[in-house]
C-alpha cells in the first residue's frame, strides 16, 4: 500500500471530490443524493475547517471527508452530520480509517463534541468502517426518505455518531 497523506481540501481538489462524490451516488448506497452539487454548492454547505482530502504521494485524492452544521441553534454548536467518500480503486486501503480519525482530530480541537450521519443499512463497509473508527448505532430511522432514482421507494437509515471522549 502507498502512503496516504491527510490534508485540508482546497478549491484546486473540486474535480477530484466531485468526481469522488458522484461515482459513490451511482452506486446507490451512498446517498439519497443522485446527483454531486455543483463546487460552489458543495463550498457553500461545509464548513472549512473540517474538510479533508486523503492524497497519495502524487497528490491525488484518494478520498475525502467533510461536515456541516446540524442546526443553527448554539445549543447544538458541538454537533455535526459528516459525509465521508473513497475512490473506488482506494478502498480497503485506510483511507477511510484515516480520514475519519483525522476529522474527529479537526473536530475535537475545535470542541466539537459530536460526529452524527445516516447510513444506509446495506452499506455494510460503511457501517464497519465508522463502528471500527469509534462510532456507534444510536438506531434505525425507519422509512425516513425515498429515494428518487430507485423508484420513489422507501429507504431506512441507520443513524451513527461518534461522541468525543475528550469533552465532556
Amino acid at each position: 500500500m502507498s502512503t496516504v497523506l491527510i490534508r485540508p481540501m482546497e478549491a484546486v481538489d473540486a474535480k477530484p471530490v466531485l468526481a469522488i462524490y458522484q461515482a459513490g451516488l451511482d452506486g446507490g448506497n451512498a446517498s439519497f443524493e443522485d446527483t454531486a452539487p455543483t463546487w460552489a454548492a458543495f463550498d457553500a454547505g461545509k464548513l472549512p475547517g473540517h474538510r479533508l482530502v486523503a492524497v497519495d504521494e502524487g497528490d491525488v485524492v484518494l478520498g475525502w471527508v467533510a461536515v456541516c452544521a446540524v442546526s443553527s441553534r448554539a445549543v447544538y454548536a458541538g454537533v455535526v452530520e459528516h459525509s465521508v467518500y473513497i475512490d473506488r480503486a482506494a478502498q480497503r486501503r485506510g483511507v477511510g480509517r484515516a480520514l475519519l480519525d483525522a476529522l474527529s482530530a479537526s473536530t475535537e480541537a475545535a470542541g466539537i463534541w459530536t460526529i452524527q450521519s445516516g447510513i444506509f443499512p446495506e452499506n455494510t463497509a460503511s457501517l464497519a468502517l465508522h463502528h471500527a473508527a469509534g462510532f456507534r448505532t444510536v438506531g434505525i430511522r425507519e422509512r425516513v426518505g425515498r429515494h428518487a432514482s430507485q423508484g420513489n421507494r422507501w429507504r431506512d437509515v441507520v443513524f451513527i455518531e461518534r461522541r468525543s471522549p475528550h469533552i465532556a
